[in-house]
């Protein structure tokens, strides 16, 4: 294999180029930190953890298929294309919503 002399100059595209690869490189390594470290501080944040109700009474018929909830509410989605929206405190239905088609 040839060595290259003493006196040979790289060509200013090739060294263009190594530059914007070295800068690629830097900025990806720094996006990839910041990533993590938001889904770290995401995920340690103190957001409060809802308690699941621990028994929900459904109409009669009524096939649960999904459910939600939020701070003083919680709602099941049925099979028969309606919300039930429930109080968390009581229990009690609040609302129901038919789902058209």
């Amino acid at each position: 294999m040839d060595e290259l002399s003493d006196d040979y100059v790289e060509p200013k595209s090739i060294t263009l180029l190594r530059r914007l690869v070295t800068v690629l490189l830097v900025v990806m390594i720094v996006g990839f930190v910041a990533l993590i470290l938001t889904l770290v501080m995401r995920l340690r944040s103190d957001s409060p953890v809802l308690p699941l109700p621990s028994s929900i009474t459904l109409p009669d018929g009524s096939v649960a298929e999904t459910f939600t909830q939020g701070v003083d509410w919680y709602a099941v989605v049925t099979t028969d294309r309606r919300v039930l929206i429930f109080d968390r405190a009581t229990g009690e239905l609040r609302q129901t919503m038919e789902i058209e088609k």
